[in-house]
C-alpha cells in the first residue's frame, strides 16, 4: 500500500459541487474561473472540474481537463490544506491549452489562486524554486496583462 491518502482529492457528488458554488470564494480571469470553499474534515485540496462543451469537442474538454489536474497539482504544491475548489473553464480555456498548453494553463490557474489566497499570507510560491516570496515576484507576467 503506498502513501497516498484514500480518493484521488476529487470532488465527484452533485451536492459536493453546489456547496462550493453556494457557499465558497469566487474569482475569476478570461479563460478561469475559480471557486473555493474551507473544507477542514480533508487535509489536502479536493479538485472539482466543470469543462462544458463550449470549450469544444470531447478531445479538446478531455485535455483541458488533464492540463487543469496537472497545474493544479503543481500550483498546490502542498501547500493548499482542507480546501475543497472547484474550475470552471471558460471557452477561451480551450484556445489556451493549445496556444500555450500546460504553462499557460498553470499561469492562469496560479493567477485565481493568488486571487482567493488560497496560499495563505505566508507561503506566496516563488516562480524559480517553490520558496515562499511577495505576490508581485511570483507571476511577473500579471503585471504585463494589466498594462495590456
Amino acid at each position: 500500500m503506498t502513501g497516498r491518502p484514500a480518493g484521488r482529492g476529487r470532488l465527484s457528488r452533485s451536492s459536493e459541487f453546489e456547496r462550493v458554488y453556494r457557499n465558497g470564494r469566487s474569482t475569476a480571469n478570461r479563460h478561469l474561473v475559480l471557486y473555493a470553499f474551507p473544507n477542514p474534515a480533508t487535509r489536502g485540496p479536493r479538485l472539482g472540474l466543470s469543462v462544458s462543451r463550449k470549450v469544444g469537442g470531447a478531445v479538446q474538454r478531455n485535455r483541458v481537463k488533464r492540463l487543469l489536474r496537472e497545474a493544479f497539482t503543481r500550483a498546490a504544491g502542498g501547500r493548499i490544506q482542507g480546501q475543497d475548489v472547484v474550475v470552471v473553464a471558460r471557452p477561451e480555456a480551450g484556445e489556451l491549452a493549445e496556444r500555450q498548453g500546460l504553462a499557460g494553463v498553470e499561469a492562469s490557474l496560479s493567477e485565481l489562486i493568488m486571487k482567493v489566497n488560497l496560499y495563505g499570507p505566508s507561503q506566496q510560491p516563488d516562480v524559480e524554486g517553490g520558496e515562499p516570496s511577495a505576490p508581485s515576484a511570483s507571476l511577473p507576467h500579471a503585471a504585463a496583462e494589466r498594462a495590456r
